[in-house]
């Protein structure tokens, strides 16, 4: 009997330790693991100067809540301005904690109730951020969403182009849906998007929980298209596996969070701050983020010309490190097999193979994984002919 609450579908596997891009299980067993903690190990497992400096700030104190000054936000807040092209953070606990944050602000602000997103969006598994995300399966069994928010299909800018209206206080986009199946946007549909929120006075928010802190080789991915958001938020890869979020402003917006009208016990305190840090600044110099797009780009050429032959597979989608595998069939069985041969991957959606290793990979590491997948799913395909 377990103690716990069956909200996930965990494998008999327990990871117990890891170094960069390898973990080892209870029995002993290795692999190469390019789940990363779903994104959030981006300077892969133990990364020794974040390591560092949650022992030096373990030795000085571990919590004071928000009633105090805390330095090392204001030292983490100035690296993901900075980074960001935007004003003001506020700290929190995940990213379902960073999007209600940026609910809240949009409509404050505003004064508008509305809030576009996306169908196959996912934004986090709280009331209201459930309300925003896009997918029937994460709505079922929980009766009336909240009502402000209504969902558009993805990538149609003839749809987007039609909306009207005047109480749209924000449009709500991932530049790549992630849990939806790893969908890149399209350029001129993210331009629409930004277009749009002008047009209607709204603001735009885009959730960078999966896709930033240097995950598609840019520190954030909408950078990747020139768009200038209001508002965006960020948390897996944020502190390295420490549990953190951030939701990041334009200075307009400062004064609408004002005192009391939001807040959170734990976000913000000193021992995520030293993990933020330390992270952001490794990942946010140049020379790093350089060495990840060069090898993410050779990684996915390889992938590509590889893979996409095969009848098996649709397409190899996705930027950086953040690639999904559309197969013609369910997933499901790949993922296991790929498991067996020591190739740790999950799913996005039914049909896609997401690999999100972490930004250190090595290029051996890359050249393992390649084999491992061109191997197994070759395998699988002779099996399924069979």
């Amino acid at each position: 009997m377990s103690y716990l609450f069956p909200t996930y579908n965990r494998l008999d596997i327990e990871l117990v330790a890891g170094k960069g891009a390898k973990v080892k299980d209870s029995t002993g067993r290795s692999y190469l693991d390019f789940i990363a903690g779903i994104a959030v190990c981006n300077l892969g497992h133990s990364p020794v100067p974040v390591k560092k400096a949650v022992e030096e700030q373990l030795n000085k104190v571990w919590h004071v809540s928000n009633l105090f000054q805390i330095s090392q936000q204001e030292q983490a807040a100035k690296l993901l301005a900075l980074a960001s092209g935007l004003d003001a953070v506020f700290f929190c606990n995940s990213g379902a904690e960073a999007n209600e944050a940026a609910i809240k602000l949009a409509k404050k602000h505003t004064g508008k109730t509305k809030i576009l997103s996306f169908k196959q969006s996912f934004h986090g598994r709280t009331f209201a951020t459930m309300s925003a995300t896009g997918q029937e399966k994460i709505h079922s069994g929980f009766g009336p969403l909240l009502p402000a928010f209504e969902y558009l299909p993805y990538n149609d800018e003839d749809t987007l182009a039609k909306v009207d209206g005047e109480d749209i206080a924000a449009i709500m986009v991932e530049v790549i849906q992630g849990e939806g199946g790893v969908n890149p946007g399209k350029e001129t549909f993210l331009k629409e998007v930004e277009k749009k929120c002008e047009e209607l006075g709204a603001l735009l928010i885009i959730d960078e929980v999966q896709t930033g802190i240097g995950r598609t080789g840019a520190p954030f991915a909408y950078q990747h298209h020139g768009l200038n958001p209001d508002i965006i938020t960020a948390a897996k890869g944020l502190g390295s596996g420490f549990p953190v979020g951030a939701m990041i402003g334009r200075k307009e917006l400062v004064s609408t969070f004002s005192p009391g009208t939001h807040g959170s016990t734990f976000g913000g305190n000193p021992l995520a701050m030293a993990a933020v840090k330390a992270t952001l600044e490794t990942i946010f110099d140049d020379d790093f983020l350089n060495g990840v797009k060069s090898k993410s780009d050779t990684f996915i050429r390889s992938l590509k010309e590889k893979l996409e032959p095969s009848p098996s597979v649709k397409e190899v989608k996705g930027k950086g490190f953040m690639i999904g595998i559309e197969l013609e069939t369910e997933a499901k069985e790949s993922i296991e097999l790929l498991r067996n041969s020591g190739l740790l991957t999950l799913p996005a959606g039914p049909n896609v193979i997401r690999l999100l290793p972490p930004l250190t990979v090595t290029e051996a590491e890359l050249e393992e994984a390649l084999g491992i997948l061109i191997e197994t799913l070759q395998a699988h395909e002779t099996e399924a002919v069979r």
